[in-house]
């Protein structure tokens, strides 16, 4: 492998296409990578298709967001820390600033019936478009029976049975991990997907097929760099857990979203799966009709899907507010949140991207990510159905059955006008191929006038 070669790219100029790449950053994780993967590697040549995928089979195998994880760890590929910095913290931004003032119109102007109508409509284009994924993902993902097998394994295990979402990730990768070492290629690793055009290689990328020397593995500067984000990221919340207690909002707020950045895997429906299940269910923060207008927003505005997340705080801390204005504490759990989900994400790239680099052709951990990303398939399966129950009907009923607990609609509660909107944005979505952002201002706009109606 030849020597590492200067790329040339000013930090000025990768300032300027990051910001590019957060303003583009619409419609979910497949939708930010695809923008990233024309940006980076078609048009920009800063990486080659290789590079690319083995960045994004790490990052797929990372708890956290993934799309925001790839971009920075092109960023730090490209040019060191502060690179790694300022892609990541751009990704971010627009949706974390966007969600804030959206989560403030929410809880000032919620009851309003123009804005019921809006939160209506949403919801039914956001059961669809989470449908669209699942199809999306399993097509990408599931190209053999074997991989078929285990997204139905994973779904019935989390669906049927409650089995944890992070037992799920561990047993598909050592699947898929033992499997390939065996001399199976049912696991093998497939691309991203460019269309037709022929992948750029990594040597005639700007970068090169060489690592670059500040991505070479170092155990001092590893230590050091992970010092720093693990103080950055758990100092506030041991300060919240001691000066507040374990049972104030905040801390709860630090400590559970702090917990799921290291055990939610998969990607952001993955991850909103197991928030959803939690919020909702164990802690109150929101009900399962509001973790829908949150995905709504989060899906409608640029940046991670997962930063739903920070509307899950900001309503959690609004409700228990304390001493402090409502408005002043959902700001505050709002923020936090975010600080504790991405944090984390600069963590796991500073300190494992290096030694990845160094693995870039481990054929074994190859097998281990693609049998990750099959039972994820599962794992959104479960989110859509659950979604689809929350939507479209208004009462449940708990049924037992062989050792599985499941939640069954009572077909009389159907609510016929969600249905019939969930319809047609589904043949909006599937028969016409409307994008993401004009079915969801057509559903939305299609709420509201049912409102005024009523």
């Amino acid at each position: 492998m030849s020597a590492p070669k200067p790329h040339g790219v000013p930090f000025a100029e990768a300032m300027k296409v990051w910001l590019r790449v957060a303003a583009l950053s619409f419609g979910g994780p497949a939708g930010q990578i695809a923008v990233m993967h024309r940006i980076v590697v078609e048009e920009k040549k800063w990486v080659g298709e290789q590079r690319f995928l083995q960045a994004l089979n790490y990052c797929t195998l990372l708890p956290g967001p993934e799309a925001q994880q790839l971009a920075t760890y092109l960023g730090w590929l490209m040019h060191r820390t502060a690179g790694g910095l300022l892609a990541g913290t751009l990704f971010v931004l627009p949706g974390m600033v966007a969600i804030m003032a959206l989560s403030w119109v929410y809880v000032l102007l919620g009851k309003v019936t123009l804005v019921q109508g809006l939160f209506f409509g949403l919801k039914a284009a956001v059961l669809v478009i989470v449908i669209e994924a699942v199809i999306r993902v399993g097509r990408r993902a599931l190209r053999n029976n074997a991989m078929r097998l285990l997204a139905a394994a994973a779904f019935v295990a989390i669906f049927f049975y409650g089995v944890p979402f992070p037992l799920i990730v561990v047993a598909a990768g050592l699947i898929g991990f033992g499997a390939t070492r065996l001399g199976s290629t049912a696991f093998q690793a497939g691309g991203h997907g460019a269309g037709n055009r022929p992948a750029l290689g990594d040597a005639d990328s700007l970068l090169g097929e060489a690592t670059p020397e500040h991505a070479k593995p170092n155990l001092a500067w590893t230590i050091s760099i992970g010092s720093i984000f693990l103080a950055l990221w758990l100092i506030p919340v041991a300060l919240l857990w001691f000066l507040r207690g374990p049972d104030d909002i905040f801390t709860q707020i630090a400590v559970f979203f702090s917990k799921m950045a290291v055990v939610t895997f998969g990607g952001a429906y993955a991850v909103l799966a197991y928030v959803a299940q939690q919020a909702v269910e164990n802690y109150g923060w929101v009900t399962a009709g509001e973790m829908l207008d949150g995905l709504g927003l989060a899906e409608s505005t640029p940046g991670p899907l997962i930063m739903v997340t920070q509307f899950v705080g900001f309503l959690g801390a609004w409700r228990d507010h304390g001493g402090l204005s409502p408005l002043l504490a959902g700001t505050l759990g709002g923020l936090l949140t975010t600080w504790v989900t991405f944090v984390p994400c600069f963590l796991w790239i500073f300190v494992g991207a290096p030694y990845v680099e160094a693995l870039r052709a481990n054929k074994a951990l190859s097998g281990a990510l693609a049998a990750i990303t099959a039972a994820i398939v599962g794992v959104i399966l479960n989110l859509a159905v659950w979604f689809g129950l929350q939507v479209l009907f208004g009462e449940l009923r708990t049924v037992k059955l062989l050792g599985a607990t499941v939640d069954l609609p009572v077909l009389g509660s159907a609510n016929i006008a969600a249905v019939a909107l969930a319809a047609a944005c589904a043949v909006a979505v599937f028969r016409f191929r409307f994008g993401m952002i004009p079915v969801l201002l057509a559903s939305s706009m299609a709420g509201i006038v049912y409102a005024l109606m009523l």
